[in-house]
């Protein structure tokens, strides 16, 4: 059975504020006991019952070290999360108003991140006024990640356009799809973690034959939508082991 200072270490893992890590069920610990069990659609009663202990223990928490802090605390507020879909904004290496309006996180040239407009809890489903319309017909439950590149990119014969994707931002990607892993307790498979370009393929959505992520300008032989996508869940997932 597990103690309240498992429960307190464990919240905090998950990315809650359960207070001192004192073994002490006060105030704070049970706001964070709450706010666990709202995201998890759990009986909002701040006890840990059989139910929020199996949620708890049982939700994928990354290893402390390399993505750690990545991303901000409140980019990630409380809701219950079903996948995460990987864009690029067809755009410049630079976040502009336009992409910060459809994706939750954006990832610049440099690895930089910025927050995008909507609040990834818009998103939750039922989805609410302002959401972040990333994916059609798959927005209800999705997290929308995208790379700021590729602008003026071509499919076949593939050239890169005017602002190819960069080692740095696809190097970010992982650690950043880790953390919302971890936070929302996502597991990583083809259904939950993938890109936009595998999205009609694996979940039968019509894209209108989108192709983000297929290719990486900076790396010739990864080709393809699943090439792609199984290389960030693999970094992803060595990153949660």
């Amino acid at each position: 059975m597990a103690t309240t200072l498992d429960i307190q270490r464990r919240l905090v893992a998950l990315g809650y504020q359960p207070g001192a890590l004192d073994g002490i069920f006060g105030d704070r610990t049970t706001e964070a006991v709450k706010q666990f069990q709202r995201a998890r659609n759990l009986t909002t009663d701040g006890i840990v019952g059989p139910k929020t202990s199996a949620a708890l223990f049982g939700a994928v928490v990354v290893a402390p070290g390399p993505t750690g802090g990545l991303v901000p605390a409140d980019w990630m507020p409380a809701a219950k999360m079903q996948r995460i879909i990987v864009h690029w904004t067809a755009g410049a290496h630079k976040a502009s108003g336009l992409d910060r309006s459809h994706y939750h996180i954006l990832i610049e040239d440099d690895g930089r991140l910025v927050r995008g407009t909507p609040s990834i809890d818009l998103n939750q489903a039922p989805v609410r006024k302002g959401y972040a319309a990333h994916t059609l017909g798959c927005n209800s439950g999705s997290i929308g990640v995208s790379l700021c590149c590729m602008a003026g990119a071509i499919e076949s014969p593939f050239a890169a356009g005017s602002a190819p994707m960069k080692r740095a931002q696809w190097e970010t990607l992982p650690k950043v799809l880790a953390e919302l892993c971890r936070r929302y307790g996502i597991a990583v498979t083809t259904k939950t973690v993938l890109s936009h370009a595998e999205v009609q393929g694996t979940l039968g959505i019509k894209q209108r034959g989108k192709w983000d992520i297929t290719r990486l300008a900076f790396d010739p032989t990864v080709h393809g939508a699943t090439a792609c996508g199984d290389a960030f869940r693999t970094a992803t997932k060595e990153l949660l082991s």
